[in-house]
């Protein structure tokens, strides 16, 4: 199968967004853009009211890659899309069409009046279901990432090379400079005495940060021409990674792999920057 990148669409606006960002991204990575749109049976309760024939329906929905292929290639000179619709669930479809893929884009809806986004079940399954690298991208006038860096999450007890590797590559690809965010939290035993001892907490803050710097040491001779950036503060390294989302380009995280059908397949950093960092955001499966 030809490697793509392909973008689920449904017509939204969320939907269109991320089209148009996979479309910018399938330029860069010099691949063809693959359209596809689910087509679900119509609801019941639609097709028991005659409202809507089943005929009628399918004709509507068999436009919506079509078009969305049209006016891509037009706002995209040199762009090859494919443009497709499968029938199906879109938890089962999107998964497997992500198989063949080199990256999965979805939308994902802001949450009026609060702060945030809304990462539906349908993302959410997903981005749990699949190895390939998912990006949710945003409706707004961010939808399409700022001019700023690309910021990865690091671990630095258990630091994943496919997480890092893949930034260093988005960064790469963009001429784009790299943030890397740590954050670290005050082992129990030190937290009463900092207040008293500040020195202690100098102390442990240049040690977090040598450890990044260390982390971060083979992945810059690795890529020399992309210029690095470190950031390891206390916190929450979740809070410091939306923070420094403000101005990114793209924001990329991890995601274990986990082989239990039950349970959480997002840990508690992911799924917090999935619904609140305002940049696009690549999740990327790791063992």
């Amino acid at each position: 199968m030809l490697r793509t990148v392909t973008v689920g669409y449904d017509g939204s606006a969320e939907s269109r967004a991320a089209a148009e960002w996979a479309a910018r991204e399938a330029l860069l990575r010099g691949l063809p853009l693959r359209v596809v749109n689910v087509r679900e049976p119509v609801p019941e309760h639609i097709a028991e009211s005659g409202l809507l024939a089943d005929a009628t329906f399918r004709q509507r929905a068999e436009r919506l890659p079509r078009e969305a292929g049209a006016a891509l290639r037009s706002r995209h000179p040199g762009l090859e899309v494919v443009a497709e619709q499968v029938a199906g669930g879109a938890m089962d479809v999107l998964p497997e069409v992500a198989k063949d893929a080199d990256l999965l884009v979805l939308g994902s809806r802001g949450l009026s009046g609060l702060g945030g986004f809304l990462v539906g079940s349908v993302g959410m399954v997903v981005i749990a279901r699949t190895s390939t690298p998912v990006v949710l991208v945003r409706t707004g006038p961010d939808a399409q990432g700022g001019p700023g860096p690309v910021v990865v999450g690091v671990d630095t007890d258990k630091p994943n090379g496919a997480v890092l590797g893949f930034a260093f590559e988005e960064a790469a690809r963009r001429g784009a400079a790299l943030k890397a965010v740590h954050g670290w939290s005050v082992p129990p035993y030190y937290a009463y005495a900092l207040p008293a001892y500040p020195v202690l907490a100098a102390v442990l803050g240049t040690e977090q940060s040598a450890a990044l710097s260390e982390v971060m040491r083979p992945w810059r001779e690795k890529f020399p021409d992309v210029e690095v950036t470190e950031e390891s503060r206390a916190g929450s390294a979740a809070v410091r990674i939306v923070d420094a989302a403000h101005d990114a380009s793209l924001v990329v995280v991890g995601r274990r792999i986990r082989r239990s059908p039950v349970g959480a397949h997002t840990g508690p950093v992911t799924h917090a920057v999935l619904h609140h960092a305002a940049a696009p955001v690549a999740v990327v499966a790791h063992d």
